[in-house]
């Protein structure tokens, strides 16, 4: 058995802004990862056998961002608001379900 049950990645990366490719923090990528950090925690989510919420560098998934990925599972969301991050941790996290809000397959690469 793994050490946690589900990892999330937030996408995290932070280009110049001279560059043209946008990245997910210029979006707000950080903020939505602080956010679910503290509702797992407040959910009791956190820890041991349960959820883990990291940062990650760059997920090439730049166009689509903020994203974030949860394995084991392999799926990626988009998440712009605390309301999106709310979907996410009660549809996924608690209930075991995807979301299909804002779901991007796996597979779906960037236009």
């Amino acid at each position: 058995m793994s050490y946690y049950q589900r990892h999330v990645f937030f996408c995290c990366n932070q280009r110049d802004p001279a560059e043209q490719r946008p990245c997910c923090n210029g979006k707000g990528a950080s903020e939505m990862r602080d956010y679910a950090k503290q509702r797992v925690k407040e959910l009791g989510m956190a820890g041991e056998g349960k959820v883990r919420v990291n940062q990650a560098g760059c997920l090439d998934r730049c166009e689509l961002g903020p994203t974030l990925v949860i394995y084991p599972e392999g799926v990626w969301y988009r998440a712009s608001t605390t309301a999106d991050i709310d979907e996410i941790l009660e549809t996924h996290l608690k209930r075991g379900e995807r979301g299909d809000s804002d779901e991007q397959d796996a597979e779906q690469q960037p236009a």
